[in-house]
């Protein structure tokens, strides 16, 4: 989605020639990696901060193109929503200090970014959803003025003539209906890149799936949205529902556009793009003038730059990414974790996915015997209840909590990190900050939830609640250190 879109309007003729293209590229794709030493080299990870813009009052400030002029770093890109910026960090190694190195990169520019939203009047907030959204923050006049959101939307309108149409049922209940893809913005995220060879691609993303849930259950940031109090993390199940383009007319689709996927990946990369192609509509047909096959076929590293846009339109939780920079490579973009509340806390929770995910991928076996129906059921008890989610896990016979699962995983994760060339100091470091969120059971999203409950429903409570969360959240240390609002309160 960063490529370039110069219109906002397309002909089916245009649609028409896409799709082939698409279908060229698969086969370059496929070609490339059958390719010996293709995508060869170190893991490195990187990483992606999407951040939320507020006025004084903690009300959504729609003035992205602004700050991120003020800011002057190409690394600060716009979202959808124009109360939305996004960061890009710098990828490192796996091996060394990479999430001190993530953690001090994030801080650096949350500040950055921070110094050119109060040029604008508002500061920047490390949340998954903002707390003060008010239904009339979603018009369309709240899209970021720029072709490629506006040509993103009216694609997915000509995918889906029917209103977009979310419930959610948590502690409370949301139902809504909307005309536009715009509920996207209401979501931000921290979206870690995971580099790896096209031969270990599909332990690597298999294991991601298993992982997710129990590190999801322990990153919650995100428990209510329009004044409704509903899951710990329900960015997931807001944003499946704001950009789902199944209708009436598409009761064979069993994945929406946003989707944890049907199935463990046997094919390696090239299966998951051969689905998004074969399964999701193409939106926006920008044509690039390169021949794909031509270029793979004479030796060369394609761009495949429509294959690119159209895998960035279909946001399964963790997803492939093939990038033609260096010579080429294939990463995993791991999606499903929130922004915020801290730096520290986003790098642990790096560290904790991405150890896991290690361990397991250099443990195959256990795909074996584990259905994954089960790592399905695990993301998503893990979005809605958190450290009380019963978790199925390889090799035991029954669910368990995923408070206990998460202590219990620790090591594993601890033995990943090592294996892949991690400091030992680093990755205790990072896994004590989850240890100890899972023994105070202090989330991002509990800390909100007892900081709304101190409030006693008072006027502008949630505004109160996050003024509170942007100064500890810029202070630096970790959620389960937070103190509650009683000494702040007026």
């Amino acid at each position: 989605m960063g490529q370039q879109v110069a219109k906002e309007r397309f002909s089916e003729a245009e649609y028409g020639r896409f799709g082939e293209r698409l279908k060229d590229s698969l086969i370059a794709l496929r070609e490339l990696l059958a390719r010996p030493g293709f995508g060869a080299g170190p893991a490195t990870v990187g990483a992606e901060l999407e951040l939320f813009l507020v006025d004084e009052g903690g009300r959504p400030l729609r003035r992205n193109k602004e700050v991120r002029a003020a800011a002057g770093d190409d690394r600060v890109v716009l979202e959808l929503g124009s109360f939305n910026l996004e960061v890009n960090l710098t990828p490192s190694p796996l091996a060394g200090r990479p999430f001190t190195a993530l953690e001090t990169e994030a801080r650096q520019m949350m500040h950055l970014v921070d110094e050119a939203a109060r040029s604008q009047g508002g500061r920047v907030v490390p949340i998954g959803i903002l707390p003060t959204l008010t239904e009339f923050d979603f018009t369309r006049d709240a899209m970021s003025d720029d072709t490629r959101y506006r040509a993103l939307s009216r694609g997915i309108r000509r995918v889906r003539a029917e209103p977009f149409r979310v419930r959610i049922h948590g502690n409370e209940q949301l139902e809504l209906e909307v005309e536009d893809v715009i509920l996207e913005s209401a979501n931000t995220s921290w979206q870690i890149h995971l580099r790896t060879s096209p031969e270990a691609f599909a332990r690597v993303h298999n294991a991601a799936q298993l992982a997710i849930g129990p590190v999801l259950a322990v990153s919650g940031n995100s428990p209510s949205f329009l004044g409704r109090d509903l899951w710990e993390e329900t960015r997931i199940a807001l944003f499946e529902a704001s950009a789902d383009d199944r209708d009436m007319e598409r009761p064979w689709r069993v994945d929406g556009r946003v989707s944890f996927g049907s199935g463990w990946v046997e094919n390696g990369a090239g299966g998951l793009f051969e689905h998004s192609v074969r399964e999701y509509e193409p939106v926006m047909p920008v044509m690039d003038e390169e021949d794909p096959l031509a270029v793979v076929r004479e030796g060369g590293v394609p761009h495949l730059a429509e294959l690119r846009l159209h895998q960035g339109t279909v946001w399964q939780w963790n997803r492939p990414v093939y990038d033609p920079a260096g010579g080429g490579h294939l990463r995993v973009e791991l999606r499903a974790l929130p922004a915020g509340p801290t730096c520290a806390d986003m790098a642990a929770n790096a560290a904790f996915l991405l150890g896991l995910v290690a361990a397991m991928a250099a443990r195959p076996s256990w795909i074996g015997g584990f259905p994954f129906a089960d790592a399905y059921r695990n993301f998503y008890r893990a979005a809605r209840n958190g450290l009380s989610a019963a978790l199925a896990w390889p090799g035991r016979l029954d669910t368990v909590s995923a408070e206990s699962l998460v202590q219990d995983l620790l090591p594993v994760a601890h033995e990943g990190l090592l294996s892949a060339g991690v400091d030992e100091d680093e990755a205790s470091h990072h896994l004590s900050i989850i240890a100890e969120r899972v023994r105070l059971r202090r989330t991002g999203a509990v800390w909100q939830r007892e900081a709304l409950a101190e409030l006693e429903e008072r006027p502008g409570a949630r505004a109160a609640m996050l003024a509170r969360y942007l100064e500890l959240a810029f202070a630096g240390e970790p959620v389960h250190t937070w103190p509650g609002l009683s000494p702040a309160l007026p």
